[in-house]
């Protein structure tokens, strides 16, 4: 008998026959702009999204040097690099607005951490649980810093071997482990998105709950993911996909979210329970259209 993967997330879980946790990635989309990330938890809201998040970096630790002082075009105008990654990353005054705001709407907020020092940031704010990006899946000091705030953490598995997956988990605690199947393209084409890792990853990690991190254009693959079985989704979204930045092409604009998570939700009415049965919306063309006696046992009629 498989092992029925869930977690608990502030009230919700997360898992098996659950339902499936809706994660809008605003990221990097809000281009240094409070007002910007405002309007975006506006609308995860709007759509029924469960969360938001975002993603923290200290610049000094995740730009390698010899990067720091290239010159770039910015929303800000030209700068080097390393001036433009503290731009785009907000202050804890900055945060604190962002956490009493989310509050203030009911919708949970946490954050992609890209190194230690960012975890001791966003633990000042208590998420409900971490997420390590595809680009720290091997990064395990980092992955084993943010289950040591004992909460629960989603890894995701963009650009990853199947033996560096195995490996990550395996040095991890697995009663709050979370797996995200992805592939890293920025959009991704629909032929490299290979949904059937949710089931792959199912059948080697029963008791973990498998989700979906998707960076494709359009809507009908996370959908798919849904119908296969994954317990949470997370998908980037912008105000405008002409925005300037480099996530915004493979993200999804608010009223798209909305059918997004409004799809998701019938989707999940329509699993049913498997058990076959005659329903009561049936019996009038039962009884027109069968030539056979329609009535029924009662237990055999929903």
């Amino acid at each position: 008998m498989s092992t029925k993967a869930s977690i608990n997330i502030r009230g919700k879980k997360i898992g098996d026959e659950e339902k499936v946790y809706i994660v809008a990635e605003i990221g990097i989309n809000h281009n240094g702009s409070i007002d910007i990330a405002k309007k975006m938890i506006d609308g995860a809201v709007f759509a029924g999204c469960d969360a938001v998040k975002f993603q923290k970096r200290t610049p000094e630790l995740c730009v390698p040097k010899d990067q720091w002082n290239i010159e770039r075009d910015t929303p800000w105008g030209r700068m080097t690099y390393i001036d433009y990654r503290h731009k785009m990353e907000f202050s804890k005054e900055q945060y604190y607005i962002i956490d009493s705001y989310c509050r203030e709407k009911g919708i949970d907020w946490f954050a992609s951490c890209w190194d230690e020092e960012s975890v001791n940031f966003i633990e000042q704010f208590d998420p409900p649980l971490y997420k390590a990006a595809s680009a720290s899946l091997t990064d395990i000091n980092l992955l084993v810093k943010m289950q040591s705030t004992k909460k629960p953490l989603i890894i995701s598995t963009g650009m990853s071997t199947l033996e560096e997956i195995t490996e990550a988990v395996s040095l991890l605690e697995q009663d709050k482990l979370l797996i995200a199947h992805s592939t890293s393209a920025y959009p991704c084409p629909p032929n490299e998105l290979n949904l059937k890792m949710i089931n792959t990853l199912k059948e080697l990690f029963p008791g973990i709950p498998i989700g979906y991190s998707g960076h494709e254009t359009g809507l009908a693959p996370t959908w798919a993911a849904v119908a296969m079985g994954a317990s949470f989704i997370e998908r980037h979204i912008t105000l405008d996909r002409a925005m300037w930045g480099t996530d915004q092409a493979a993200s999804v604009e608010i009223m798209g979210l909305y059918r997004l998570v409004s799809n998701i939700r019938d989707i999940e009415k329509s699993f049913g329970d498997g058990i076959k049965k005659v329903y009561i919306s049936e019996l009038t063309s039962r009884k027109k259209l069968r030539k056979v006696n329609p009535a029924l046992p009662s237990k055999q009629v929903a």
